[in-house]
Order: structure tokens, then sequence, then C-alpha cells
């Protein structure tokens, strides 16, 4: 691993502690959690916006602007304003996604939640999905937060990964195992 990569790891959970601590100090976590998930989804949805973080060319004033003004449009909690241009001032902006995704997954954890992912062959309804989360919260005794994801490559079936545990009924990796066994044969 270079250095470069292992301190900008570091940085991240850093930071991302940081306003954890800070935005618990204020009880404002939950608010700063929501603030952070639209923020998450401006910068994959939005290129212009993904570009001002991203180039290392782009003035911290511009920089600055453009949050001050996202946050006044979208009323976001003045705590998260103050630590986004504290980003920006310390030349760190460019990591903001990793920190507000460790800032997530910090409040997940700290909540006592188990990550889980879910991937199914056809679309599922929220209450399919709600329905595999309850029994997911019931087997494993504790909260379970779901990523949802729909994959028509697995032709039919569900993939389940919970930690390091992971439940495959999928069609294509039942055919991938008859393929193996007759290989071997």
């Amino acid at each position: 691993m270079s250095k470069s990569k292992g301190f900008s790891d570091t940085s991240v959970g850093r930071y991302s502690l940081a306003l954890y601590e800070l935005s618990e100090e204020s009880n404002v976590t939950n608010e700063i959690e929501k603030d952070s998930l639209s923020i998450i989804q401006l910068i994959s949805n939005s290129e212009d916006f993904n570009s001002l973080i991203k180039n290392p060319t782009n003035k911290k004033e511009d920089q600055l602007n453009v949050i001050l003004k996202i946050s006044e449009k979208f009323k976001i909690n003045s705590l998260l304003t103050k630590f986004l241009s504290f980003l920006i001032s310390k030349r760190r902006f460019f990591y903001v996604e990793k920190i507000l995704k460790n800032f997530i997954e910090t409040c997940s954890k700290k909540r006592g939640e188990i990550k889980a992912e879910l991937t199914a062959s056809k679309e599922l309804t929220e209450k399919e999905i709600n329905s595999i989360k309850e029994e997911l919260t019931k087997n494993f005794s504790s909260k379970i937060k779901l990523n949802y994801k729909y994959e028509p490559n697995l032709i039919g079936g569900l993939v389940v990964k919970v930690g390091s545990t992971m439940v495959d009924t999928s069609i294509k990796n039942k055919l991938q195992k008859i393929t193996n066994r007759m290989i071997e044969v």
C-alpha cells in the first residue's frame, strides 16, 4: 500500500469520527446523517458538483461559495456546512464523499446495525424488501441495514450477504456449481 493511500484512509477515518463526535455533542446526528446522504447523492448525480470536488485546480473560494449556496437552498445543518467549509479550507474537500460515507457507517455501527446486501433477480416491492429485512433481523438478533440491488443477470433467485455470511440461492450460482461438477468429472 502506498503512503498516500494510507494517509487518505487515516484522514477519512479521523475526519468522519470528528464529524460524528461533533454531531453527537450537538444532538444533531440524525439530521447530519440525512444531510450527508443527500450530499452523497448529489455527488453521484451531478457531474458539475463532482468536478468541483475532484478537480484540484478549483479555487477554495469557488468551492466554498457552492457549498454555502447548496446549504442555503437545501437547508443543510449548519454544523455540517461548517464542517464542509473546514474541509475546503484544509484542502481535504477531495475526500468529502469518502468522509461522509464513513460517517454514515459510523452512525450505523453506533446504533448496533449490521450491514446486509440483498441482490435479487427481479424487482422487489418495498413490502418484500421489508419482509426480508425483518426476517434477517430475527435471525441475526440485531438491527439490519439492508442495501437492495436489482440484478437481472442472476436469472432467478436471491443473494443475501450479512457481514461475512453469504446465502446464494440464485440460478446463476446453481448453474455454475453444475458446470464445475461437470468439469471435475
